[in-house]
């Protein structure tokens, strides 16, 4: 019995001894130093930068017109549609206005019997048949008489319309055949000559604008792009919206331009200060974007500084310069050239002038085995130098 219990130790003994010696086996295995790569480093500078604001607006005609019937009556012409051009003091809409045509001729005729009567009593006076009172009476009803029958023929006017200006016809509301009202829009004219743009100014900005300045335009629909001037700017801002509303004249002939179309227009924002970048150090990853930076300090040239990963998150971009709004700070040096194929942790060896780039024919094949992609690295380093 007690020779089995030893025997059971010694086998357990056993078993732990070769589990040690897999494990340790395992962990003794060399792990592939990553080669030395030489890149060119930038520093992380704050500029100030002139941003630009875009507000959205709507291409509107200068002159626009809304033609209603100021009279009653059944439209009995209508010699215009949809898009027709007309020129100024064209006919456009007339109304059988009987009403207002039989007030003209009571008013007419109620003229010419006050002059009669009138002739009548200044013969009398002369012959001292009639009174001076009699003959003043007389004259002020004729001028009653003459400014009922202008009202009259002016009523009369308004059943015939004409267009006030050259355009084009963009509504047509009314028919031939239908009854008109007062106030009831029957047509829309626009000058498509003449066109502005019309946007609301967030306040913050509105201050830099005045009349007369040059703002570039766009109309996305079309892909004109337009110079415009400030021809109207509102003294007060809107309380809800915290903008004003600005309108902009675009340039005669400038493009295919239709009323309603959207458009922007760019602004001159406010100076700011911003951390730049090369383009050429912020790499994409995926929905991310990062760069490497320079650890270990100085600018000099050695093998004592390492790339390490960091994720950013970029802005504007201005001649070859990106802004970056978050992962990193002024100071910090960061990868220009050679940085594609950097991992994090891999030792670099910094060139000495900062603005030159890697060339393609320097890299060697010297990478792990089990790596993604292979690892450039600088002219002349031996292959497997840490």
């Amino acid at each position: 019995m007690r020779s089995g219990k030893v025997l059971i130790g010694y086998s357990l003994a056993a078993l732990l001894f070769a589990l040690s010696g897999c494990k340790g086996g395992h962990e003794g295995k060399a792990v592939p130093a990553l080669p030395t790569v030489l890149v060119s480093v930038q520093d992380v500078v704050e500029k100030s930068i002139g941003s630009q604001l875009e507000v959205v607006g709507t291409v509107q005609a200068v002159e626009r017109a809304l033609i209603s019937p100021r009279v009653s009556g059944q439209i009995v012409q209508l010699p215009v549609v949809l898009g027709s051009r007309v020129q100024k003091g064209d006919l456009l809409v007339k109304i059988s206005a009987a009403e207002t045509s039989a007030q003209v001729l009571q008013a007419r005729a109620q003229l010419e019997q006050v002059k009669r009567n009138l002739a009548r009593e200044e013969r009398l006076e002369q012959q001292e048949a009639s009174t001076p009172e009699t003959v003043k009476s007389l004259r002020d009803q004729v001028r009653i008489a003459e400014a009922s029958l202008q009202e009259a023929s002016g009523m009369l006017e308004y059943a015939t319309m004409h267009a006030p200006f050259a355009g084009t016809i963009t509504r047509k509301i009314a028919s031939v055949g239908e009854l008109a009202s007062p106030g009831t829009v029957l047509l829309e004219l626009e000058n498509d000559k003449l066109l502005q743009v019309v946007a609301q100014v967030p306040e913050r900005v509105m201050l830099k604008i005045c009349k007369g300045d040059v703002l570039p335009v766009t109309v996305p629909a079309t892909g004109v792009k337009v110079s415009g001037t400030v021809a109207e700017l509102a003294a007060a801002a809107d309380p809800v919206s915290r903008t004003t509303q600005v309108k902009i004249d675009l340039e005669p002939g400038a493009g295919d331009l239709r009323s309603g179309q959207f458009a922007r227009v760019t602004l001159a924002g406010m100076e700011e200060k911003s951390l730049m970048i090369s383009e050429k150090a912020v790499l994409p990853f995926g929905q991310m974007e990062r760069v490497f930076l320079v650890d270990g300090g100085g600018k000099t040239a050695g093998v004592d500084k390492i790339a390490r990963l960091r994720l950013v998150r970029t802005g504007s971009r201005h001649n070859g310069q990106v802004e970056i709004l978050a992962g990193l700070t002024s100071g910090d040096q960061v990868v220009v050239g050679g940085a594609e194929k950097l991992q994090d942790g891999q030792p670099l060896n910094v060139a000495a002038e900062s603005s030159r780039e890697v060339p393609a024919s320097g890299m060697e094949k010297g990478g792990p085995p089990d790596r993604d992609v292979p690892v450039p690295t600088a002219p002349g380093t031996e292959k497997g130098r840490p």
